[in-house]
């Protein structure tokens, strides 16, 4: 069963090894923590049988949602977790009254470009060479409220 909850400090140790074995740049234990404790930050945690398994954080700006990490632990892929998270963003992003929410998928994460397809985002743009170790261009993909 995976459950949603709000990240807490004691997440971040996880969250950061999870950022290594996953990204060519992943976040510091400080760009976490500062992060989680920002007020107009949210970041989500799902556990799969009360074990971390994944993540996600979005920042608002007025009413707009501007996601920058989704991500699921390599041994719980394919199980629903990213869906899970998303799922529950956008819960929060509807009651928080946001009019979109956005993020950047690398061109070749198809896996990643299908899944937000199938929750309800769109192409609307590319960033050229937005990624780099190895550079590549980002898919800007925008989810607006009804």
């Amino acid at each position: 069963m995976i459950e949603v909850r709000c990240a807490r400090e004691s997440d971040i140790g996880w969250i950061c090894c999870v950022e290594e074995q996953v990204f060519s740049l992943p976040w510091t234990y400080d760009q976490l923590s500062n992060f989680i404790s920002g007020v107009q930050n949210i970041m989500l945690v799902a556990e799969v049988d009360g074990s971390p398994a994944g993540y996600m954080g979005m920042e608002t700006v007025l009413d707009e949602g501007y996601v920058t990490n989704v991500c699921t632990a390599p041994e719980f892929r394919r199980r629903g977790v990213a869906a899970s998270l998303i799922d529950a963003m956008k819960d929060i992003a509807s009651e928080l009254g946001l009019s979109f929410m956005t993020l950047e998928v690398r061109v070749s994460n198809t896996a990643a470009r299908s899944l937000y397809a199938k929750k309800g985002f769109s192409d609307v743009g590319i960033r050229p060479g937005y990624y780099e170790k190895p550079r590549e261009d980002a898919v800007i993909m925008t989810l607006y409220s009804k």
